[in-house]
């Protein structure tokens, strides 16, 4: 967790260690008066700031810190100001962020006399209308739900309860979202999914005839795509969290509590099972299944199925320790491919024959991996240290300038 900056001018609430210790069943070492009026992060706190350290990695942070007081594990030194020792710093500092900062209603119930509602549409009990928001004929909205400005809710659409739409979010005809969905500013659920036919030298769209159902405790980032199904349904799993500018073809499904990062794409009628994470910029070929528990790298590109517990990086993607070797062995390929054009004079000179430049290469009958065996292969046997490997670039200008 990033926190960016000093939030300690919350309603001018104050409190001291001692009682921040007890609603976290701890006991503050230190000096338990120490006044607490804000949270921070460890760079950014002030006087007056609690703060925390859950990762030993930011001990220097710690050290030069100007927070009042910190929550640390028992597992670290102890810090020389006030602190509370705690098992999880990370969820205890997010208990005393909703202290300082409690939850506001995002609307009013009610519904704001600018709002468009279609004579059969069904408002739920307690729920909020913004100004300009559209609820389209056979909509429900369910109670408590709230619908921020410029929200549009579709023909026959439903909206669970206490679920919100933050200004501009789109949710089309027939579509469905589940209690307490967060939808961001700007996403558009239930668009048409991406369908053509080539017939008679142009592109014939594709009914998209299905829907999306989002199921209950999701959040979908802003500008985040949905796209409804060709037919059947596109699904989103019960408290999978989506990451702004996401987007997700029609027909996938996606397994409960997964994890996709920002610019994530995934292609139609891919299939995701639980728990699994998706890196910024992953994107999935479509007709492919991951297994549950399945972790994709960053800007990853994967083309096939993955079994349940893979973590796999790169492109194509494949096993991430693999890949990991693979690109280590990819920076020595421009000094494996001087070391090859050496051996390809030396053999020459034995025969009495001036070699071809890359000649080997042109042949075909040596590839990246070959390359790298035999440097190895030169190493061991001490033809290649860093004197061979100077002479032989100087044998390879000469070359050139020939």
């Amino acid at each position: 967790m990033n926190v960016s900056e000093s939030t300690s001018a919350s309603a001018g609430l104050e409190f001291r260690l001692e009682e921040i210790a007890r609603r976290l069943g701890a006991e503050p070492r230190g000096d338990g008066a120490v006044r607490i009026r804000g949270v921070a992060g460890l760079r950014e706190a002030g006087a007056g700031d609690l703060s925390f350290l859950a990762d030993p990695r930011y001990q220097d942070a710690l050290r030069e810190t100007r927070a009042a007081a910190v929550l640390v594990p028992s597992k670290l030194p102890a810090p020389s100001l006030p602190h509370v020792v705690v098992d999880d710093p990370l969820a205890a500092f997010l208990q005393i962020v909703a202290l300082f900062h409690p939850a506001l209603p995002e609307g009013v119930p009610g519904v704001h006399p600018s709002a468009v509602i279609a004579a059969d549409a069904r408002i739920g009990e307690s729920a909020s209308i913004g100004p300009h928001v559209v609820v389209e004929s056979g909509a429900t909205i369910g109670p408590a739900a709230v619908l921020l400005a410029g929200a549009y809710v579709g023909r026959n659409a439903s909206v669970g309860a206490e679920a919100v739409l933050h200004p501009g979010a789109v949710l089309r005809h027939h579509c469905e979202i589940g209690a307490r969905v967060i939808v961001h500013a700007g996403a558009v659920i239930g668009a048409d999914g991406f369908g053509y036919v080539f017939q008679q030298g142009s592109h014939r769209k594709v009914p998209q005839v299905g829907k999306v159902v989002v199921e209950d405790d999701v959040e979908i980032g802003a500008n985040t795509t949905i796209d409804r199904a060709t037919f059947g349904v596109t699904r989103i799993g019960r408290g999978s969290k989506l990451d702004n500018l996401v987007h997700v073809g029609h027909n996938v499904e996606i397994g409960e509590h997964s994890i996709l990062c920002a610019q994530v794409g995934i292609s139609g009628s891919a299939r995701l099972g639980r728990f699994v994470v998706l890196g910024g910029q992953a994107g999935l070929v479509g007709h492919i299944e991951v297994g549950d528990g399945s972790r994709v790298g960053a800007q990853s590109g994967v083309t096939k199925s993955l079994p349940p517990g893979e973590t796999v990086s790169g492109y194509p993607a494949q096993n991430h320790t693999r890949a990991s070797r693979v690109y280590a062995a990819l920076r020595q390929l421009p000094e494996a491919l001087r070391a090859l054009r050496g051996l390809e004079r030396r053999v020459a000179a034995l025969d009495g024959q001036r070699p071809e430049s890359g000649s080997l290469e042109k042949q075909g009958s040596l590839g990246k991996q070959g390359l790298l065996e035999k440097q190895g292969l030169l190493e061991k046997q001490g033809l290649l240290g860093k004197q061979g490997s100077h002479r032989q670039q100087n044998e390879q200008q000469e070359e050139e300038e020939r």
